[in-house]
Parts: C-alpha cells; structure tokens; sequence
C-alpha cells in the first residue's frame, strides 16, 4: 500500500514537533512547517529521517500569508502527492489588556491562528473529497470554549477554529471526510515557559489531574483523532486533565 501523508503545521518544537515524531514512527510521509524557527524545523527533519526512515519535506512558509502557502503546498505536491491527513498547529498568542492590543497585533493572531486554517483546509479539501477521504486535526484550545482574560483575541481566535471545525465537519463529512478539534489546557511547552516555578506550581494544583500535560501526550491525542475512530468527526474534544 501507498504510505499516507501528512501535513502539520507549526511542527518545529512542542506539540507539532512530537505530533511529527508520532506519525513519523506510525510510517507516515511527512510535510513539516513554520515560519520563524527553521533550524529547529530542519533539525527535526534530520531526526525523522535517521531514526524512523521517514521521508520528509521541511518547508519555511508563514501560514497566515495565502501566497507563501500555496508556494508549501506546490512543493508537497510535487514531492508526495495528495495529503491524507492535515494538522493545523501554528499558533501564537498576545497577553494583554484588550484596550492595549494594536490592530496590527489583533490581526497578526487572527490570521496566524485562525485564517491559516482556512487557508490549508482550502488548499488539501478538494484533493480529499475526490478520494473520498481525509482526516483533519485543528489545534485549539479552552480559551475558545470559556474566554480567557488578557487573552481576547487568542480566546476569539481559537473560538473561531472551533466554529469552523463543526461547520466544515458537516460539509466534508458526505464525502468521507473527518474535520475534528482538540481543545488543549495546560500543556508544558514553550508557550507556557514564562511562568515562574510558583505560578507553574498554583496552576498545576487547579489541574485535576494535578500536572501539566506534556507534548507527547498531546500528540498522542491528536495522532488517535487522525488516524482512527471513523464516524468521529464535527468534534471539538476538550483536553484538560479535567482543569475546566
């Protein structure tokens, strides 16, 4: 059987680097991608060929410009093929108060965020509704179902991924094709570094699980939502250690 590929976003650390080390090891092509950190990306890219054999595309491309993702998708093209599976990862987030965000920092979250998602649904979709399958993960979080303060446009941004999931969810699903959200809480990656051990410690004990998740754990999420459970879909599944 041909091998399947996949796409993920936002993969040169953290949840996207594992959740590529987890496909890589199921015997999956890869398409790897991010915009500012490329050395980590190509280091990845380095690994996934060495220790799982993985034939794998690593791609600078910011994902919140259509002209720089059409030139990513150009190149996978070109190299694998249609994409069986797409995980959208990259994302960024602003802290502050609302009345302080620029509208350059709004829009740069926005379109990072939630455009992108757009942007590679409308690039993979009609490749998978002429096979008639295809499975799509959109990383979010709980701040899109409960708002967080000092997190507006974040909050609105993954708000937005969740709506999006369950409309296009009920477009694809006639043609076999699963559109799925993972709504993630705490999880100990470099997003969540700038606290200090005492506030890592008071968030960790609102946790019911009582600790951060880690990126493995994550991926492990987003891998199972992929590549299994077939009449799941339209789904936005919260995964918080039973924080919220």
């Amino acid at each position: 059987m041909d091998k399947k590929t996949v796409l993920i976003t936002g993969a040169s650390r953290g949840i996207g680097a594992e959740t590529a080390r987890l496909f890589a090891g199921k015997g999956y092509n890869l398409i790897i991608n991010c915009n500012k950190t490329f050395d980590s990306l190509t280091a990845l890219q380095k690994e996934l060929q060495e220790e799982y054999e993985a034939d794998c595309l690593a791609i600078r491309a910011d994902v919140s410009n259509p002209a720089e993702l059409n030139y990513m998708f150009e190149a996978a093209g070109r190299r694998f093929g249609d994409i069986d599976v797409l995980i959208n990862n990259a994302g960024i987030s602003i802290t502050g108060l609302m009345t302080d965000m620029t509208d350059d920092e709004w829009a740069r979250v926005i379109n990072t965020n939630l455009s992108s998602v757009f942007y590679c649904c409308k690039q993979v979709v009609p490749s998978m509704v002429r096979n008639k399958a295809g499975s799509i993960v959109n990383v979010s979080s709980v701040w899109g179902l409960y708002g967080a303060s000092c997190e507006v446009a974040y909050s609105a941004s993954k708000g937005g991924i969740n709506a999006f999931t369950k409309a296009l969810a009920k477009e694809l699903g006639p043609s076999n094709i699963k559109v799925n959200a993972i709504a993630f809480g705490v999880i100990d990656t470099d997003m969540n570094k700038g606290y200090t051990e005492e506030e890592r410690k008071d968030l960790a004990e609102e946790v019911a699980m009582g600790r951060f998740a880690t990126a493995k754990e994550a991926a492990e999420i987003i891998y199972d939502t992929a590549a299994n459970h077939p009449y799941l879909t339209g789904q936005v599944i919260q995964f918080d250690g039973g924080w919220i």
